[in-house]
């Protein structure tokens, strides 16, 4: 059994700085700002033979209210969840009111708990701990998280009890399956929408724009298939963007899109299209990654209202157009279910594979339908086609003169692939190379070998006139 450890305590204690620590990660994001971290974020470790789960959460005051008290109620359910509980206090601050709250639940409920004492370093231990004995939580133990004193020691302690890791099974990376990542401007429903798909109340939603301020990687199970849900934080106009948090927000959001295999971009059907859209889907298309469109809060809009919104889709989007389109309510979960075909589709048109024979058929069928153009009086031949890579699929296309191929040219390729190989949800890209028969074993010959081989070729002609 994988023992699981819930990092509590108040804002600003230290526990994403412990959370990194533990996980050798840097996926949770640190900044000396109280109420950073908003949702659970889980993540693994490994230390000798031993594995474990960890969990960090918000910032919890006693006094919450609106989206603090949302925060708190994550940080409660970790609780729950966790075998172990590490209780972080700051040495620096002292003992709080929310501190000694904190404490009388962690008793009430009788979890195994951990008083960890942070940012000790550059002070006396003893004089740092002494307030802290009153918790009655037991030994009070020093770290310094930021510099990782005494955290090796803390993890060995608290994993003592625990056996060591079956070798045989494979250690919980939290990669597996499909990576759904769930995208879009602040405040159009991507938490919900989360929430919804998931079935539970896993991240925090609240009526506020950035609610959500790191990437939230959640593994789960469908029917038998595992997925990795990745809910992110909005990504808005520069210009609008001032704490230094929200700008690393922003990067990992990016970072997440470039590392999903699927990504479900989240359009306001209220406020309709505007240009953050275009620029983030544009930049989806630039990474390649597999699209599914997903126009929120179409509940109660009025058909007017509708129909203004499918034109616009239609006339802004056409860049787009491989992407399967769904008109949901992530908040009464009206169409949402029809979410998972449409990302398996897309993964598996992602991820194909055709053979060169197939591909060099369909090309020169294309061709005889549609020649290409005549360039400075000669025609521009395509001989061969391969795959040159999936995620997204990329198919390498031999000739001549590729290089004068007009766009349209190569957007009536790129219709007539997508159709007749039905790759639905995800860009193909074409690369166009012109030159000799790559599967000439000369291809790649030096001039001198090439020299070689035509006097050799010389010599073999002589030979045969004399005969």
């Amino acid at each position: 059994m994988t023992p699981v450890i819930a990092l509590v305590g108040r804002p600003n204690v230290g526990k994403s700085t412990l959370f990194n620590r533990l996980t050798r990660s840097r996926d949770a994001l640190v900044a000396d700002f109280p109420g950073l971290t908003r949702d659970r974020k889980y993540g693994n470790g490994l230390l000798g033979d031993k594995s474990y789960t960890v969990i960090d959460t918000g910032g919890i005051s006693g006094d919450e209210e609106g989206i603090d008290a949302a925060m708190a109620e994550q940080s409660l359910a970790a609780i729950d969840e966790a075998d172990i509980v590490l209780f972080m206090v700051d040495a620096r601050a002292g003992l709080n009111v929310a501190d000694e709250a904190i404490a009388n639940h962690l008793r009430v409920n009788q979890k195994k708990t951990w008083l960890v004492v942070n940012k000790t370093d550059g002070l006396e231990e003893h004089s740092a701990m002494a307030d802290f004995w009153a918790l009655g939580l037991g030994d009070p133990f020093p770290i310094a998280a930021a510099h990782g004193r005494n955290v090796t020691t803390l993890i060995e302690t608290v994993l003592e009890p625990f056996p060591e890791r079956d070798e045989s099974i494979p250690a919980d990376t939290g990669t597996k399956g499909i990576r759904i990542g769930v995208i879009g401007r602040p405040n159009v429903g991507k938490s919900t929408l989360v929430n919804r798909l998931l079935g539970e109340e896993r991240v925090v939603v609240f009526d506020e724009a950035g609610t959500t301020r790191d990437a939230i990687e959640i593994p789960f199970e469908r029917r038998g298939k595992p997925y990795v849900l990745i809910d992110t934080a909005g990504v808005r106009r520069r210009k609008n963007v001032h704490e230094s948090f929200e700008k690393f927000s922003i990067i990992k959001t990016l970072e997440a899109i470039k590392e999903c295999h699927v990504a479900i971009m989240v359009l306001d059907a209220r406020s309709g299209l505007v240009e953050q859209d275009l620029h983030l889907l544009d930049y989806v298309l630039t990474t390649g990654r597999a699209l599914v469109l997903a126009v929120n809060k179409w509940d109660g809009l009025e058909s007017e209202a509708k129909e203004k919104m499918r034109a616009e889709i239609k006339r802004r989007l056409g860049f787009a157009d491989y992407a399967e389109l769904h008109f949901i309510s992530a908040l009464h979960g009206t169409a949402v279910g029809d979410l998972y075909p449409s990302i398996e589709r897309a993964f598996a048109s992602a991820n194909s594979h055709w053979s060169t024979n197939r591909l060099t058929t369909l090309l020169q069928d294309a061709v005889s339908q549609h020649s290409p153009p005549l360039v400075h009086g000669r025609r521009i031949k395509l001989r061969m086609a391969h795959q040159g890579g999936s995620n997204p699929p990329i198919i390498v296309v031999h000739g001549n003169q590729t290089e004068a191929l007009p766009e349209a040219y190569k957007r009536y390729l790129i219709n007539t692939f997508r159709k007749v190989l039905k790759v639905r949800g995800t860009p193909i890209r074409f690369e166009f190379r012109s030159g000799s028969n790559p599967f000439d074993p000369m291809a790649d010959a030096s001039d001198r070998e090439k020299a070689k081989k035509r006097e050799l070729g010389r010599t073999k002609e002589a030979r045969k006139s004399r005969r």
